[in-house]
């Protein structure tokens, strides 16, 4: 077999821009949203959260981050439902987020969808993730098989949606499809902020964590939020723990 030509390839730049080069990060594969921080969309391939891929959130038993962290991009993704699946709980109450809060940070608590699956998370997030009017799906798993969050992972990509799977610390150890593995953990010196470290990414690895720290005045809206009044249901609202009966998932992505 005769020997490859010393000018074929012989410098990364000659490779074609379909490569991969793993000492860079990877051109994005499918569109973007961004987390709002631009030290955070520095570090991510394309500069944002991916759309259509699984990403996972990997905290401590007993500590949710993931609400600082997301919220930016669930302000950008849309106007539609935001998907929860088994949401966090406290003994036999579940750990909703403070509608309020997220209404006056821009959320609106009408997007919130909050769906009831005791022994089904994996199966309702995926069809979740096939309902077109959804932008986001956020499940909280203790414990999943690669390959179904494998399945989560194409369901994602076929129907072009946010996927964000919050699992224990643990996890960051075994196998897992994700696209995008983040560590999260509060931050050593400021009280509201956030250190994230990404475990896993198309790209080098980043050796130090990022410290994320909230937007100017985003304080002051979460204060003034809690002299809101909760939602109150009536004919045309809803509170959020009514959400699973909504029609949203009546509608099936084409």
């Amino acid at each position: 077999m005769p020997a490859a030509s010393s000018s074929s390839f012989a410098y990364a730049a000659d490779l074609p821009d379909q490569v991969w080069r793993a000492d860079a990060l990877a051109a994005p594969q499918a569109d973007t949203v961004s987390s709002g921080d631009a030290a955070l969309d520095a570090q991510l391939p394309g500069g944002g959260w991916p759309v259509g891929a699984l990403t996972e959130l990997v905290q401590v038993p007993g500590v949710h981050l993931e609400w600082r962290l997301l919220l930016p991009a669930l302000l950008r993704c849309g106007q539609g439902p935001v998907v929860l699946v088994g949401a966090p709980a406290l003994g036999a109450a579940a750990l909703l987020p403070f509608a309020p809060a997220l209404a006056g940070l821009g959320l609106p608590w009408q997007r919130l969808l909050w769906l009831r699956a005791v022994d089904a998370q994996l199966w309702v997030a995926e069809q979740a993730l096939r309902c077109a009017p959804v932008d986001a799906v956020l499940l909280w798993l203790a414990q999943a098989r690669p390959q179904e969050l494998r399945r989560l992972q194409l369901a994602a990509a076929q129907h072009h949606k946010l996927l964000f799977v919050m699992r224990h610390s643990e996890a960051a150890h075994t196998a897992s499809p994700a696209v995008l593995r983040v560590q999260l953990a509060p931050c050593a010196t400021h009280a509201t902020g956030l250190r994230v470290e990404i475990l896993k990414r198309r790209g080098p690895p980043l050796a130090q964590a990022l410290h994320i720290l909230p937007a100017q005045g985003q304080l002051a809206r979460v204060l003034a939020a809690a002299l809101v009044p909760a939602p109150v249901a009536a004919a045309d609202t809803a509170p959020l723990d009514f959400f699973a009966d909504a029609p949203a998932l009546d509608r099936a992505a084409a």
